[in-house]
């Protein structure tokens, strides 16, 4: 995915009311972060001072269906997690849900499953952090609000998606209002966000400062641990917190439950497994530790309901079931792929799926009775994105002709949704850090068994931006839409960022795809009608 090849890194409170359906330099790293936090302190928790549990990085919801979803919270010492959720915001006839207690092995986070919602409603929560020791002392409760799945067709879905958050040097800006497409996008009041990886940039040192070409200076607040690349555990939950310090994310995080997998920069650029590293900016060559720390952090700050719940079994790909008009897999294509190549190999099983995800993904995709069924990828399909001079980070590696390497495994899935006649598929990413919609079809591909299908792009959503991939004919794109810059790593105040809109009528079935840009303006829309194999 984009790394800089310009800018400043060599990168390989309360929340407001809303009617919901839903800086400073170097010199003063801790003042800079407390800003950002609105003054709700920035103490390590073995530092705190004495009293009662405080929840200063807000609460966050992640896959939520109709009848569940996880709640989130940070405490800053040691701590019982008490959850309480009502249909009213007066808390009337709550209900009590009683959560872990929170130490220093989670860096004091927590996640709490809730169970037995009713579908199709608001639900209002909140979280009372308890001492461990004194339940009757206790912090001030922080609330939020999301909204259950339907469990009727005729209620429709919308959502959003994008990626790529504090990348390319490019970090909390208080001169421009922070993280301000957070703020959009919680405006448009979404049932639900799908991150699509690259939440944050664990390789991506923030600077205080940097000069723009036009002479301007971009500001960003900084932490001890956006200083250097992420090698620790510590430094990897830094990351995470980083983003946190931002009012608009606490806010959007409040009001809308998100569905989030990850890509590369929670770990480093473009890394595989079993990688060693040639980056003298690691000490640390050894690409397995580090993605195991950085999956442990990910855990902690994220509500994935596999790596939390039961049987989970610690992965990333997973099916978020939201009602009878959608069902989300969420696809991992960093931990089981193979070694970036030059990806022309002829036999290829693992390819970057790894073979027992995608035996997975097809058993889910045929169980399926969801009118729509997005795969929600972290990296394109047709979009060439190379790692250095010679191998391919994606699956394209710019032979027009028939599949090779991680092609085939893609040619195999396509293969299978169209033989087993899997109806209402479209595929969305972010990672190449500008917008886009492409149309595949076989009379266009080298490769023809397989249906019609759509692929939209969208992001950065606080990154740096990129022009657009060259294409792959193998399965047949068309480009029938792009907006992207024309030069490498533009900052936000240069060049908009993006995010993604879809739209499911409960009454027709049509699903409605828009692309949008940062400021209100739809750049590009489009229609699917529901039960057809291909579009």
């Amino acid at each position: 995915m984009p790394h800089p090849v310009t800018g400043p890194s060599p990168s390989s409170s309360p929340v407001p009311a809303t009617p919901a359906r839903r800086g400073v330099l170097r010199g003063s790293l801790a003042a800079s972060a407390a800003l950002a936090l609105g003054g709700a302190g920035l103490a390590a928790p073995a530092f705190a001072l004495s009293g009662r549990p405080r929840a200063a990085w807000g609460v966050q919801t992640g896959d939520v269906t109709a009848s569940s979803g996880l709640v989130w919270v940070r405490s800053d010492r040691p701590a019982r997690m008490v959850v309480e959720t009502s249909a009213t915001e007066s808390f009337r006839r709550a209900r009590r849900h009683r959560g872990p207690l929170l130490g220093a092995g989670t860096d004091f986070t927590g996640t709490t499953a809730l169970r037995g919602l009713p579908a199709g409603e608001q639900i209002h929560y909140r979280v009372t952090l308890a001492d461990p020791d004194d339940p009757r002392r206790t912090g001030e409760p922080v609330t939020g609000t999301f909204r259950t799945a339907p469990d009727r067709r005729r209620d429709g879905v919308r959502f959003l998606w994008s990626g790529d958050i504090a990348g390319q040097g490019w970090g909390i800006n208080p001169d421009i209002g922070g993280f301000r497409a957070y703020d959009e996008m919680r405006r448009l009041d979404p049932d639900f966000f799908l991150c699509s990886g690259d939440a944050i940039y664990a390789d991506g040192v923030i600077e205080p400062s940097v000069t723009l070409p036009d002479g301007r200076i971009w500001r960003n607040v900084t932490t001890p641990e956006k200083s250097k690349v992420a090698e620790t555990l510590d430094e990897y939950r830094g990351n995470f917190r980083y983003n946190l310090l931002d009012h608009n994310v606490r806010a959007f995080n409040a009001r809308v439950p998100s569905i989030v997998q990850w890509d590369d920069h929670e770990v480093r650029n473009n890394w595989y497994p079993g990688q060693i590293l040639d980056d003298p900016r690691y000490t640390e060559k050894d690409v397995d530790v580090l993605a195991a720390r950085a999956a442990r952090a990910f855990g902690e700050y994220t509500p994935v309901s596999t790596l939390h719940l039961p049987g989970g079994r610690g992965r990333v790909h997973r099916v978020v079931r939201y009602g009878p008009l959608l069902d989300v897999f969420v696809l991992d294509m960093r931990s089981y792929r193979n070694p970036n190549s030059p990806n022309r190999q002829a036999d290829d099983t693992t390819g970057i799926l790894g073979a027992e995800q995608l035996a997975w993904l097809k058993r889910e995709l045929a169980a399926s009775t969801a009118v729509w069924k997005v795969l929600a990828a972290d990296m394109p399909i047709g979009l060439v994105v190379p790692d250095g001079a010679a191998d391919f980070e994606a699956i394209a590696q710019g032979d027009p002709g028939a599949p090779l390497g991680r092609e085939l495994q893609i040619a195999e899935l396509l293969r299978f949704v169209k033989h087993r006649r899997i109806t209402g598929t479209l595929w969305l990413t972010a990672d190449v850090h500008y917008t886009s919609a492409q149309h595949y079809a076989p009379e266009r591909a080298a490769f023809k068994d397989f249906a019609p299908f759509w692929e939209f792009v969208s992001g950065p959503l606080a990154a740096g931006g990129f022009p657009a991939n060259a294409l792959d004919g193998t399965f047949g794109p068309e480009r029938v839409f792009v907006r992207a810059p024309e030069r490498a790593n533009l900052s936000p105040m240069e060049s908009p960022q993006y995010f993604g809109e879809v739209d499911i009528d409960g009454h027709s079935g049509d699903l409605t795809v828009r692309l949008r840009a940062e400021g209100g303006k739809v750049l590009f829309s489009k229609v699917l009608r529901p039960g057809r194999v291909g579009q």
